[in-house]
């Protein structure tokens, strides 16, 4: 088998800007955006990378995704905003709210931000990663509130998306990042397997009747379509279900935007909180908590079929350092759809390393 071309990530991120900017959007969005898909990538999480240029740049042109402009702020109080997030780029409302919020916390201990009408906001772990490197801990969640594609426990319709939760940890070597869905898992994982011809791990689907699957064809083009279990699956998916409520209380409800509403392709509702420990017990003792604990994890005896206990992000941050060094891998569909994008906005491609 040939092994996947890797790229370096600066090249990648110039050139995911360039087929922004041919598009129109200013600089400084471009940036936000190519910088969170291609740190995705970076940390081995390629659903929520590159593979995502191809959506973001047809709903540009669609006029699905905002270019223009900067969101509303609904209401604000000294540690809360509000935000309309007006469809503009998901990655750079975050990166903003992210600034914005630890201001706040800076001067009360925390701030929070909750935004609606977002477009995709991409993988929570490259925003939890930038927080936690600066001392401060990030608890960020997100939900589309016009997917349904994750049924209720014990039920057969899907009602909810895989909605992210997500937990970022300073810790006294590395952060613990925690970033997981409330689903079993996403739609992006069960559309690449359909691509790829592969079956899920387990029966992690219903099909429309609710008979259990494990077929990425039974939500990825079957009509009617099936949906994804809640994180538990069929005998603990009453705690993914509670999460999933959750996170609906803290997007949809404390924006006031949710399935109540019409939304937008790729709509995003999101809720930021921003803690500094500073605050509290002081940046040092908190490092040291969580230092001692992920210690007691990783000094953990592994049982049959683990080499190691590692923690929530363990593995993202050892392949950052190793694509940064090495060059990030891009699979031959991520490619074709960059090469595809470069030869009709005229934007050269990157050089693959060796090339």
């Amino acid at each position: 088998m040939t092994a996947s071309p890797r790229y370096h990530a600066q090249a990648l991120t110039e050139h995911a800007r360039a087929l922004m900017e041919k598009l129109g959007m200013p600089g400084d969005k471009a940036q936000a955006v190519a910088e969170i898909l291609v740190e995705a990538d970076l940390m081995g999480n390629p659903t929520h990378g590159l593979n995502l240029i191809d959506i973001y740049l047809d709903h540009i042109q669609q006029g699905h995704m905002q270019v223009q402009g900067v969101p509303d702020i609904v209401k604000k109080r000294p540690a809360v905003e509000v935000w309309d997030g007006l469809r503009l780029p998901g990655a750079w409302l975050v990166l903003r709210a992210l600034e914005t919020a630890a201001k706040s916390a800076a001067s009360y201990g925390t701030g929070t931000i909750v935004i609606k009408n977002s477009h995709h906001i991409g993988s929570l772990a490259t925003y939890l990663r930038r927080a936690s490197e600066k001392g401060l801990v990030l608890h960020l969640v997100s939900s589309a509130p016009r997917a349904s594609s994750v049924a209720p426990f014990g039920g057969r319709k899907g009602v909810f998306s895989p909605s992210p939760i997500g937990i970022g940890l300073p810790a006294t070597d590395h952060p613990i990042l925690v970033d997981i869905s409330t689903s079993i898992t996403t739609v992006n994982m069960v559309k690449k397997l359909a691509r790829e011809g592969k079956k899920l791990p387990g029966p992690y689907l219903l099909d429309a009747e609710g008979h259990t699957s494990d077929d990425p064809a039974t939500v990825a083009s079957a009509t009617p379509p099936g949906t994804i279990l809640p994180l538990g699956g069929l005998d603990t998916g009453h705690k993914g279900y509670g999460l999933a409520l959750l996170v609906e209380g803290l997007t949809a409800g404390l924006t006031g935007q949710g399935r109540a509403q019409p939304n937008g392709l790729m709509a995003n509702t999101v809720y930021m909180q921003v803690i500094d420990p500073e605050a509290f017990g002081g940046l040092d003792a908190f490092k040291q908590q969580m230092g001692d604990i992920a210690q007691s994890c990783r000094d953990n005896p592994p049982r049959a079929g683990f080499d190691k206990v590692r923690l929530p992000g363990d593995q993202g941050l050892a392949r950052a350092a190793s694509y940064a060094e090495h060059g990030i891998p891009l699979a031959p569909g991520i490619v074709a759809s960059l090469a595809k994008w470069s030869a009709q906005l005229d934007v050269p491609m990157p050089q693959p390393l060796g090339a």
